[in-house]
């Protein structure tokens, strides 16, 4: 790997010890200068003020699994298990959009992002979180990708998924990246701007032999940060498809990442403290890693009329 020495020198720190089951969905709000992300099997939301370490928390009725910036000042997208959300943190106001799942309760949402042209692109799969919040096993091929335009609904674009994981976008806005988490593949799709559809499907890194793909976050140059769930890192993955560098982690499950900090130069990290064969005391923390390259600037879901 051409960074490996970088790879051994990047401190990792552990910024909020909140001991999630699942922590999901880091999203930076750079307008605020904090960090929100989700606790899916407590049903919670966190945000993150860095330069105190406070974390703020709001509860909710259901598994909370992705979550977006948007053009409204204010107002942030939130993927419930069964629904979506307007959710306006600062009142505590939340205001439901014209998007629910049908299977739910036998499948849920999971990963999503905002997309280019201010779409909301989110993945489900079978629900493995029980009413009080347990986890659950997963049945397979439940999965599909769907794209969401407010005031126009969800569209099904991709069904037999087992697991939905890493909805992000290249920085020049031409490719999707999408993943399965139980068959360890992520795809890469063509990205239409004008029509925010996608296309030519092809394999983009799988069979890692690490962990299992789970959230991913993109930099600058097109590279995209994959988290490895039970494979203890994440690994930087060029936009050839090849390994650039492996960022090690003190706990197993990594979740997902995100490009924050003024700059955009660190990668805040969440972690499951669930199905761990050991104790690990810092399993469900967030974490953080400052990086020499930053983040893309981050997408917005357009709820303006």
């Amino acid at each position: 790997m051409t960074n490996a020495k970088e790879a051994r020198l990047t401190q990792v720190e552990c910024v909020a010890p909140v001991g999630d089951h699942c922590g999901e969905a880091a999203t930076w709000s750079p307008a605020e200068g904090k960090l929100y992300w989700t606790d899916v099997n407590r049903f919670l939301v966190h945000r993150l003020t860095p330069e105190t370490g406070a974390v703020e928390t709001w509860f909710f009725e259901e598994p909370c699994v992705a979550l977006a910036l948007t053009d409204l000042p204010g107002h942030m997208l939130l993927a419930l298990g069964s629904r979506l959300i307007d959710f306006q943190p600062d009142i505590n106001l939340r205001t439901p959009l014209d998007a629910r799942l049908d299977d739910w309760p036998s499948a849920r949402f999971n990963d999503g992002r905002a997309g280019p042209g201010g779409e909301f692109w989110i993945g489900s799969m079978a629900n493995n979180v029980g009413e009080d919040g347990r986890p659950g096993d997963v049945a397979p091929g439940r999965g599909a990708l769907f794209r969401y335009m407010p005031g126009g609904g969800t569209e099904l674009l991709k069904s037999g998924i087992g697991i939905s994981n890493t909805v992000c976008f290249s920085p020049d806005q031409k490719h999707l990246y999408f993943g399965d988490t139980p068959r360890n593949v992520i795809w890469r799709y063509d990205y239409e701007a004008a029509t925010r559809a996608i296309s030519g499907e092809t394999v983009f890194f799988e069979g890692f032999d690490r962990g299992l793909p789970d959230g991913s976050a993109i930099d600058a140059e097109g590279c995209l940060w994959n988290c490895r769930f039970g494979g203890r890192c994440i690994v930087r993955i060029r936009p050839d498809g090849s390994v650039d560098r492996v960022l090690e982690m003190p706990v197993s499950n990594v979740t997902t990442c995100e490009f924050g900090g003024a700059d955009l130069s660190t990668l805040y990290i969440t972690t499951a403290n669930i199905l761990l064969k050991h104790h690990e005391r810092l399993a469900g923390s967030l974490f953080s890693a400052r990086l020499g390259t930053p983040g893309a600037p981050p997408l917005h879901v357009r709820l303006k009329m």
